[in-house]
């Protein structure tokens, strides 16, 4: 079996996903190719202590330009501050290394567009982060899309919704402050999530007017005072997207501060014959609606089947999030490899390009509170 070589760039926690669904990749029943994690780098010495447990860890580093050296390493995996990604995702595609990046794909429009950019120039395979849309509720949700039971698309509404900042004595962090996060604020954490499947369906919103909120403008500073939080922390964005010659209503939630919520990723898609809706609140419901003589939701329980990737984990068992973690990780290695078929893969760069596109749209409009015209031909110079 072919190995491909890893490195990962930023051994927090997404880091610690990653090394661990690389460490269970025997678990995988139906890729042909193999992955060995061989390096890491982070400036903390206590977090590269716990990938000593790994032991296929070669390189333990504090200085990302000793991996990016090794010859063997074939993909890189930045898991960084959106303030840092453009230089690190460069520096990555300039050594001649594959990457697979961390959303938002740069703090800005301009950081997205130069990424992509480089990717093309130096033609290494990238892709982006984005997780959930792998559990089988959303493979249904997407087959129940293609196969046209759900008649003309009338309205869509997907989101992901937190709960942790309503806690105002948490410290402040990086996500909380617009010099490492960018001006798109929670946009930027959790919008490609939300966008990953509409803009896989081809539903490109023309036309954005947006809801921001800054509701907690301060927290603890871990030193006895407080600072500034100035980013964004919930975003609702109101657009519409054409679908077969119909101008569609579709909302986007992205919110940090959502009563109730600890990680939910949902959506529905509703449509003159039918109807389906899914949210990670409910890990194993599909929900899917019909309408006849009588309307009705119809309740379905799923398992593990459904996965984009057969496992030797039992159909009737329900998945989780390292779960959907490891099937992204495993559909960026197999498309890579040109082994993907027709099962459902990685952002792409112009996905990921277009999502920022329609964040910088939002931004004019809540600005200028107006509806506003998202320009996808529009490249920052």
């Amino acid at each position: 079996m072919k190995k491909v070589n890893v490195g990962i760039i930023g051994g927090g926690l997404m880091g610690k996903e990653a090394a661990s669904s690389f460490a269970r990749w025997f678990a995988l029943t139906d890729i042909s190719v193999g992955v060995n994690l061989k390096a890491v780098c982070d400036l903390n010495p206590e977090v590269l202590s716990w990938y000593r447990n790994v032991p296929t860890v070669e390189l333990f580093t504090t200085d990302y330009r000793e991996l990016l050296a090794l010859a063997e390493i074939d993909v890189v995996y930045v898991a960084l501050p959106h303030n840092l990604h453009e230089k690190y995702y460069l520096e990555v595609l300039a050594a001649g290394k594959d990457l697979l990046a961390e959303k938002p794909f740069g703090i800005n429009l301009e950081a997205a567009q130069n990424i992509k950019d480089e990717a093309v120039k130096q033609g290494r395979f990238v892709r982006c982060s984005s997780e959930m849309p792998f559990l089988p509720g959303p493979q249904r949700v997407l087959k129940e899309v293609r196969s046209g039971r759900l008649g003309q698309i009338i309205e869509i509404k997907a989101g992901f919704l937190h709960s942790s900042d309503l806690d105002r004595s948490k410290p402040i962090n990086w996500k909380r402050q617009q010099q490492f996060c960018g001006e798109i604020g929670v946009m930027g954490d959790l919008g490609m999530h939300v966008l990953h499947l509409p803009l896989r369906l081809g539903w490109k919103p023309e036309r954005v007017y947006a809801q921001l909120q800054k509701i907690i403008t301060e927290r603890p500073d871990g030193n006895g005072g407080v600072a500034e939080c100035d980013t964004w922390n919930n975003a609702t964005l109101h657009t519409e997207v054409n679908i077969e010659n119909s101008m569609v209503p579709m909302t986007l939630e992205m919110k940090r501060i959502a009563p109730g919520e600890t990680n939910t990723w949902y959506i529905e898609v509703l449509g003159t014959e039918g109807g389906v809706k899914y949210s990670t609140k409910d890990v194993k419901t599909l929900w899917t609606f019909r309408t006849a003589e009588e309307q009705w939701w119809q309740r379905t329980d799923l398992g593990f089947k459904g996965m984009p990737f057969t496992t030797i984990t039992g159909g009737i068992f329900e998945p989780g999030f390292p779960d959907c973690f490891m099937q992204m990780l495993a559909a960026y290695i197999a498309e890579r490899e040109g082994v993907l078929g027709e099962r459902f893969g990685c952002v792409t760069p112009q996905e990921a390009l277009e999502s920022h596109q329609i964040f910088e749209a939002a931004l004019r409009s809540f600005k200028n509170q107006s509806l506003e015209t998202i320009d996808y031909k529009n490249v920052p110079v």
